[in-house]
Parts: C-alpha cells; sequence; structure tokens
C-alpha cells in the first residue's frame, strides 16, 4: 500500500516575530525526525499601516527589522536554498512560503513583496478585525466584548470576501479563525456564524482556485475541531474547492506536525486530497 505523503504547510521559523528562535535547519531536523515528506515555511508578514508599531516586523540577526526590508527576504531566500541541497539526498521537500496578514489597502504592499521574490507558497490570513488582532488572546477581548456577534460577522465576512477577491492568495488559512478567543465571548453560537455568509466566498474560491487550509493549531487552544470546522470543510467541498493544504501553524519545534495525521485522514474522510506548492502551482499529495 502506497504511504501518503505527510506534509506540513504552516511552520513559524525564527523570522516570524512571535516565534521560538529556531532556525530553518533545525525544523527541517524535526521534520525528518517526525517522519515528513514536505515542509512549507511561512514567516508572518502583517503590513497594516495602522498597526505599524505593533506587528510590521519579523526578526533579522536577533533584531525586529521591517517586514518590507528587503534583507530578511534575501536571507530567508538564501538560508531555505541551502536547506533544500543539504538535505535534497533525504528527499525533504522544502518551500519557501509566507504567511501575509490581510486587510483592506494593503493589496498593493502585498503584491510588491509577492513580485519580488520567487515564493512557492503564499497564505492569506485575517488577523485583524478594525485594527485589532483577533488572533492574540491579549488583544483580541478588545474587540470581541464592545461588538455584537452580528457585527463581528460582518466585519469578518466582508474582509475575507475582499481576501479572496484580491486574487493574491494560493490558500486562506485557519478559515474560522475568530472561534479561537470569539467563544469565550459569544458562546457556542459562534461556531454557526459563517452560515450563510462563507458559501459564497467558498464558491468564488472554487472559481479562482485558491485553496483552503486545515490548520491544526486550535487543538492546542482548547477548541475540538480544526480550522475550518467539519461543517465549512463540508460547505468547501460542496462548493467544489479543490484544493487543501495542512499546517500545525508551528511556532516552535514542540508544535511541528502536530495533529497533521488527523487532518490528513479528514480530507480522505470527505474525499478531498491535500496539495503541496511549488512556485505558486498546486499539486495533489497522494
Amino acid at each position: 500500500m502506497k504511504k501518503t505523503t505527510r506534509s506540513d504547510y504552516h511552520v513559524h521559523p525564527n523570522y516570524s516575530i512571535d516565534a521560538a528562535p529556531v532556525p530553518i535547519r533545525d525544523y527541517c531536523l524535526k521534520a525528518l525526525e517526525l517522519g515528513l515528506r514536505e515542509i512549507c515555511f511561512t514567516t508572518h508578514v502583517e503590513l497594516e499601516p495602522e498597526r505599524e508599531a505593533l506587528d510590521k516586523y519579523v526578526m533579522f540577526r536577533g533584531e525586529k527589522i521591517a517586514a518590507d526590508n528587503e534583507a530578511w527576504l534575501e536571507s530567508y531566500f538564501e538560508e531555505i536554498a541551502q536547506a533544500q541541497e543539504e538535505f535534497k539526498s533525504v528527499n525533504l521537500q522544502i518551500r519557501a512560503g509566507v504567511e501575509m496578514g490581510y486587510c483592506l489597502g494593503t493589496e498593493k504592499k502585498i503584491e510588491k513583496i509577492l513580485n519580488s521574490y520567487p515564493f512557492d507558497f503564499v497564505l492569506g490570513s485575517i488577523h485583524t478585525l478594525q485594527h485589532i488582532a483577533i488572533s492574540s488572546m491579549k488583544e483580541s477581548p478588545l474587540y470581541y466584548t464592545s461588538r455584537s456577534l452580528a457585527t463581528m460577522r460582518q466585519d469578518y465576512f466582508t474582509t475575507l470576501k475582499e481576501a479572496v477577491a484580491s486574487g493574491l492568495f494560493d490558500c486562506i488559512a485557519h478559515v474560522d479563525l475568530y472561534t479561537r478567543y470569539g467563544i469565550r465571548q459569544y458562546g457556542p453560537a459562534v461556531f454557526s456564524v459563517h452560515r450563510g455568509a462563507i458559501e459564497a466566498i467558498l464558491a468564488e474560491m472554487k472559481r479562482k482556485k485558491i485553496g483552503l487550509e486545515i490548520n491544526t493549531s486550535s487543538l492546542r487552544r482548547g477548541l475540538t475541531e480544526f480550522h475550518p470546522s467539519k461543517e465549512i470543510l463540508a460547505l468547501a467541498a460542496e462548493a467544489g474547492v479543490e484544493i487543501f493544504t495542512v499546517g500545525s501553524d508551528a511556532h516552535s519545534l514542540e508544535q511541528l506536525g502536530d495533529h497533521v495525521d488527523e487532518a490528513i485522514d479528514l480530507l480522505k474522510e470527505f474525499k478531498l486530497t491535500n496539495h503541496g506548492f511549488y512556485r505558486r502551482k498546486p499539486y495533489p499529495l497522494e
């Protein structure tokens, strides 16, 4: 029986400001130890002008520098190329990716970076609403406690629609991220807020050939389902979305490969296929 290709397409090395100071090579060694066959690095890039002082940074040689500073990108691609050369004999595929935070108005800045470097994979993420980080345990209550569930629904799905319409991204990460900390304010109703809002967006993703990530980080944050939930995954399958990736959203070595086997099994349950990417082109991982 042919072995399934085990992959992790959402990994934050030491360039991400919220990640452990673990270099790319160490993640590759750990990937081999875990039996992963493909690993994609996805350093955070946030370009929202209103949050410039907070998170428009990457780590480079032990210091924070602007995320649109080319110095770190040159180093990043060089380091990944070195790893590709070192690990090619052991059949570990190493991809150069990025996780781009999206908010309306950042399109040109995102496009400039994406067009300047040979990325294999571009994840699009919505980390903020109304310039508040809903991805942050500390910050998210500032948003959730002062807005109704209906307002959150409008803000989030409007932004998601714009992100998909931009056509900038290969795949959308943790599409129901709002459940991570929204559950504390809104209760179980947060798990059904997508109904009637996400279906047309999934149809557009199908039309534009944009993928959907199965992000396993939800389990280590106390949720019982992946991002997205099975209900949203079923809607994606119904809409005809064909491209899916699996990612642990690792910010440390210990998190690499978290629950990827279960995520791959979930895709199989829905008769969907896990994918890899090379130079922004998807291919099935069987």
